[in-house]
């Protein structure tokens, strides 16, 4: 027989061999994600969130790489080229909290990677959760963000001494993009209402185009309801009524500051899971509170954010299984209220809170 054929033949029955037992399916279909622990109490929260999936038997391989920044030969920064091409492989990643150092000259880490994988949507669930004790217990609803413009585009400079200047970016083609992701959202995901939050009253160049865009996409949904709401009207309506609200979507700034006032709504960033939808197929999911240095290495840290997150990310990934198994786990062990960490009402380290949310998965097969 020819080599040729000999290797075709072997090709063949090793894929009959493959599509019959259950070890080489289980081995394919592992996809691998690229890790970043992050600073402070990213790495024990990291640690927890690795722990619970191997308890679901998720099928998830983790890469992890640590990110800092750097200035490349032209002195622009980037972050370090083995990260970048781990991300560029695997299109999906983890990311605990990263620390910027004040005044260090270089930017924020989280813009960073922002701008390098064009991360040009953020998008941040805020649900109240059965057990956590809050003023509001019937909050659902999701924030949307321009992630790549706006405020945060880093236009700024001196026009004279005492005197800065910073330019806020808004195109039509960002507008429309995060205008189109949000009512797609909506569509996959049963949702009712979107909402474009804005200030085209004041600002009417830059958020009157932003609102275009939404009003044109619109259009295109008329199966899902489109209202436009000023941001102050939107932060006191929200405050005394956050059930009105469904789906909204904003420019950069807006979204970093509603984003957490929503996120205070249902007990603050340490409950609240966040994802960065990018192009490419790239998405970074992440924990969006601080690194909290004062308590790193203490066993006190709750990875219920960084958990949730990662949930989010099963989801994006179609394993639609493995996240309602770990979400409920979680939501089960706070409902419960006799292990939680200190942030969540209880005593218990961050150790003890994962394994309770491991055996409740183990129970859950």
């Amino acid at each position: 027989m020819a080599a040729g054929g000999w290797r075709s033949t072997v090709s063949r029955l090793l894929g009959a061999v493959k599509s019959q037992d259950p070890i080489f399916r289980r081995i394919s279909d592992i996809r691998t994600v690229t890790l970043i622990p992050g600073d402070g109490i990213g790495p024990e929260i990291s640690n927890a969130v690795m722990k619970i999936f191997a308890a679901a038997d998720a099928p998830i391989r983790w890469e992890e790489k640590n990110i800092t920044a750097a200035q490349g030969p032209s002195g622009k920064w980037e972050i370090p080229a083995d990260a970048k091409v781990s991300m560029d492989t695997n299109k999906i990643g983890l990311k605990g909290p990263l620390m910027t150092p004040i005044a260090a000259g270089h930017p924020s880490m989280n813009l960073l990677l922002r701008k390098t994988f064009d991360l040009y949507a953020n998008l941040r669930p805020c649900v109240s959760i059965e057990g956590f004790q809050t003023p509001y217990t019937d909050v659902n609803l999701v924030t949307i963000r321009e992630n790549t413009e706006g405020e945060y585009s880093g236009i700024e400079h001196m026009i004279v001494d005492g005197v800065v200047q910073s330019i806020k970016l808004i195109t039509e083609t960002a507008s429309k993009r995060i205008a189109e992701f949000a009512f797609e959202y909506s569509r996959i995901n049963k949702r009712s209402t979107v909402t474009a939050v804005h200030k085209a009253n004041i600002m009417r160049m830059s958020d009157g185009l932003f609102l275009r865009k939404c009003r044109e996409v619109a259009e295109n949904y008329k199966d899902i309801k489109f209202t436009e709401v000023y941001l102050d009207t939107v932060c006191l309506n929200m405050v005394q009524d956050p059930s009105q609200f469904d789906v909204l979507v904003m420019p950069n700034l807006y979204g970093d500051i509603l984003s957490d006032l929503c996120a205070g709504l249902i007990g603050g960033l340490g409950v609240t899971p966040s994802g960065n939808i990018g192009a490419n197929g790239v998405a970074i999911f992440e924990s969006v509170h601080g690194t909290a240095p004062d308590i790193a290495g203490k066993d006190m840290a709750n990875p219920t954010a960084l958990l949730l997150s990662a949930v989010m990310m099963l989801r994006h990934m179609g394993l639609f299984d493995h996240a309602r198994k770990i979400e409920s786990a979680c939501f089960e062990t706070i409902k419960n209220q006799q292990v939680l960490t200190k942030d969540l009402g209880g005593n218990s380290k961050c150790s003890e809170f994962t394994q309770e949310i491991c055996n409740r998965v183990r129970d859950k097969d």
